[in-house]
């Protein structure tokens, strides 16, 4: 028993620093860009008002829709927009045109999660380190450039794995929780009366009197539940109890108490609203402030660079980008991978974000966009789950979800205002991904159309092949098809060139499905096809850890030992041509050329053994 006691403390302090970690950093910003503008005076009304707005906001999205509801949504075990549209779209299985709509929504809001990605960790570290010109004016020059140090140290590190330095993360991240309480409460001792704001009744005071005003500042209101949408993406990390337990617990407390002591802070001092935050430090500690405050925004963005490591290893295996380079950074936890293009490919468009937008009241504008997005879309994922993967009655699922459809497009509405002062950036990153990834998936889907049409069944070509067998070698080999039952281009290549089949052949497809994890016991369907020549396909979830030659261990007690110095593995190296009237436009066939030309080798992909791999290529126009 207090083992499991122990566990879920462990549990629970790490996800206060990996799950928690964006949305504790957004008291930085949030009360300070809601006032920026100019369209909300500071005074006590107002203050009144807002403060109300931040703690219903916080407890509508974040503890009703997402605590309450969006982490029952657990596909077997796993969390996130991909894990939420592979739930949806099984759910719709038999609706095939709303299922692709609701795909094309799911994976756009996936490309928008590369948007969240790069404004993230902008905004997180320059909030922070601007601290420094609180302490003195003198170092506002040396904002950027720290900000651009800082960030280039936590990027280059990432090789290295998250390993050694997740332990110290929980840890970091709960000395900073306490501590914004704790600066909270200083303030909140000078003006209890703020506490008074926890009642709707202020928020709805002053929406009602400012309707205008209430719309255009929800934009910046929404920066209070930025990184929200994470505690759904790392359930499979840490189950839904920890999430629950550290969010009632420690993470929304401190957070309402750091906020109503930034609002009588401002009861108190009108003029502190230029940086609330770093104002109710007493001037001894805002150099120690800074630093942990810089300290917990690095952690903030860690999480975030992982969470992109790993839903690019999830949308590459469910068949929407092409196989990139991944690195394992841990021998025990297979989930801990590093992606050298995402991880530096994020770096440069993040340093670009920085050197454009320069402060993060400028970041501001740019961010909020993508998540109120992605709120959106898991919203409207999220009612057709309840509805027919849960079969739950339509009057119930229509209450359930158009409460927070009605906010978030609320939200999301507001957040379309700053479209031309900088949203547009977020939403630029994320047209382009979905761009790749829609082609990506296109181009797959005409290529092995191609194939499969130009394909030789693999059985009759078998029993054409042995009327008058070939040379049989020792050894296996095992030849890689996109499609089962047909003939891969590589057993042609080899029969044609090399005279000879070896003495056990396995036609092996890989396939990935829309489920987090396949078990063991379903990895392999294996077909004998005579003359010692067997048919196997091999199954992965898209969390799974692709190991082809683990995986065809399982192949033994069906007649054929798979024995790693006498294997082969034979695979077809296609070179895509674009042709004029195809299956895409021009562009985007000849983009898919490229990104089919770049891929990462499939040998790497299934960890196929560097000394038993032979590559035969062939030409396919599209």
């Amino acid at each position: 028993m207090s083992s499991q006691k122990s566990s879920l403390a462990a549990l629970t302090l790490g996800a206060i620093g990996v799950v928690y970690g964006d949305i504790g950093t957004s008291v930085l910003y949030a009360v300070k860009e809601v006032f920026n503008h100019g369209h909300v005076a500071v005074t006590p009304d107002n203050v009144y008002g807002l403060m109300s707005i931040f703690f219903w906001t916080m407890t509508v999205i974040v503890s009703i829709k997402y605590v309450a509801l969006v982490l029952r949504a657990d596909n077997n075990g796993e969390g996130g927009l991909i894990a939420m549209l592979a739930l949806a779209s099984n759910a719709v299985n038999d609706k095939p045109k709303l299922k692709r709509i609701l795909l094309i929504i799911g994976i756009f809001g996936t490309s928008l999660f590369y948007g969240d990605g790069v404004i993230t960790p902008a905004i997180s570290v320059l909030s922070a380190v601007e601290g420094l010109e609180v302490v003195s004016p003198a170092f506002a020059q040396g904002v950027i450039p720290l900000t651009l140090a800082i960030l280039f140290a936590l990027f280059a590190v990432q090789k290295k794995g998250t390993a050694g330095i997740g332990k110290f993360f929980g840890p970091i991240t709960l000395v900073w929780f306490l501590t914004i309480a704790l600066l909270g409460i200083s303030q909140i001792i000078t003006q209890p009366e703020i506490l008074k704001a926890l009642s709707p009744h202020y928020a709805v005071v002053f929406m009602w009197a400012n309707p205008g005003v209430t719309f255009i500042i929800l934009g910046a209101v929404v920066l209070c539940v930025t990184g929200g949408e994470a505690l759904y993406a790392d359930l499979g990390h840490f189950g839904k109890k920890p999430i629950r337990l550290a969010w009632f617990s420690i993470v929304m407390p401190c957070l309402v108490l750091n906020y109503f002591g930034q609002g009588a802070l401002l009861l108190n001092n009108p003029e502190a609203v230029k940086n609330p935050f770093y104002l109710m430090a007493p001037d001894w500690a805002l150099l120690p402030l800074v630093a942990l405050a810089t300290l917990a925004t690095v952690i903030a963005s860690q999480a975030l660079i992982t969470g992109a490591f790993s839903v690019t290893k999830q949308a590459i295996q469910m068949g929407y980008l092409p196989r990139l380079r991944i690195l394992h950074t841990s021998v025990r936890d297979t989930g801990q991978i590093y992606m050298p293009f995402i991880n530096w490919g994020l770096f440069v468009v993040i340093v670009l974000a920085v050197v454009m937008f320069r402060s993060s009241s400028n970041l501001a504008a740019a961010y909020g966009i993508a998540v109120c997005t992605d709120m959106l879309i898991t919203t409207i994922l999220t009612f057709y789950v309840v509805r027919y993967g849960w079969k739950y009655p339509l009057w119930l699922c229509l209450g359930a979800t158009s409460v927070f459809f009605v906010v978030d497009f609320a939200f999301f509405a507001s957040n379309l205002m700053k479209f031309f002062a900088g949203g547009w950036f977020p939403l630029v990153i994320g047209g382009i991904v979905f761009t790749l990834m829609m082609t990506w998936k296109k181009g797959r889907f005409i290529l092995n159309e191609k194939i499969r049409t130009d394909a030789i069944d693999l059985p009759s070509f078998l029993d054409a092949v042995f009327v008058s067998p070939p040379a049989r070698v020792e050894g296996t080999a095992v030849f890689l098809t996109a499609e089962p039952g047909t003939a891969p281009n590589a057993l042609l290549h080899n029969l044609k060139h090399n005279k000879v089949l070896h003495e056990n052949n396995l036609f092996v497809t890989v396939r990935n499905h829309e489920v987090p994890w396949i078990g063991l016991n379903k990895r392999l369907e294996i077909e004998p096809l005579g003359h010692d020549c067997w048919q196997v396909i091999v199954n992965y979830g898209f969390k799974n850890d692709p190991d082809l030659p683990k995986a065809l261990q399982q192949i033994k007690g069906h007649g054929c030992e798979l024995e790693p110095m006498t294997s082969s593995y034979f695979l077809s190296r296609d070179v895509i041509v674009p042709t004029v009237g195809g299956g895409m436009a021009v562009w985007r066939e000849k983009l898919f050329a490229q990104m089919h030309l770049n891929a990462g080798s499939a040998a790497d992909f299934l960890k196929l053994p560097n000394n038993s791999v032979v590559e035969l290529g062939s030409k396919i126009e599209i």
